[in-house]
């Protein structure tokens, strides 16, 4: 890599880490685990960066990104970990807004299961489609569908005071 890739990298690390490390956060639901994600995928997009300069280098870091966390979330269905917070905490109500909504929403973004949560995060928080996600993904386009019902499903029992939008075709 000469240094005019390595200036060019340097620049596009500067300005997209803020809005990847929110994505990778979305993905994973712990800041830690969002690190290690975002820099994991930059260690596998830096190899490739003569050939992606000229193309559309975030793409293929979002892409390595949610690949990786599949990766990882089937690692961890394997050994059967589960969250320590359970779904009974109570939420005080803050008067700031919805704040209130937010943190529930976080909470009950943090029990579901990884592989539904990735589903939310790319067709909700990324705007993708149905066929983008299960491109994504590695998966089917039924798959995506399914697993974003039993998501919202699943919000709606854990937050059922709170109005949902309605899940999109």
């Amino acid at each position: 890599m000469d240094e005019d890739d390595r200036a060019r990298l340097a620049e596009f690390v500067t300005s997209r880490t803020p809005a990847l490390m929110r994505v990778a956060y979305l993905l994973t639901g712990d800041r830690h685990a969002a690190e290690d994600l975002f820099q994991s995928a930059l260690a596998r997009t830096i190899p490739r960066w003569r050939a992606l300069r000229h193309a559309d280098p975030e793409g293929y870091l979002r892409t390595v990104m949610y690949r990786e966390q599949v990766s990882w979330w089937r690692r961890l269905g394997r050994r059967r970990e589960r969250a320590l917070t359970g779904a009974d905490e109570a939420v005080q109500p803050d008067p700031s807004g919805g704040t209130d909504v937010r943190l529930a929403m976080r909470a009950a973004l943090r029990l579901l299961p990884p592989a539904q949560r990735t589903v939310l995060v790319l067709r909700y928080y990324e705007d993708l489609t149905e066929t983008q996600v299960a491109e994504a993904l590695g998966c089917t386009v039924g798959t995506v569908r399914s697993r974003t019902h039993r998501a919202v499903t699943r919000l709606r029992q854990l937050l059922p005071d709170v109005e949902l939008l309605e899940v999109r075709r």
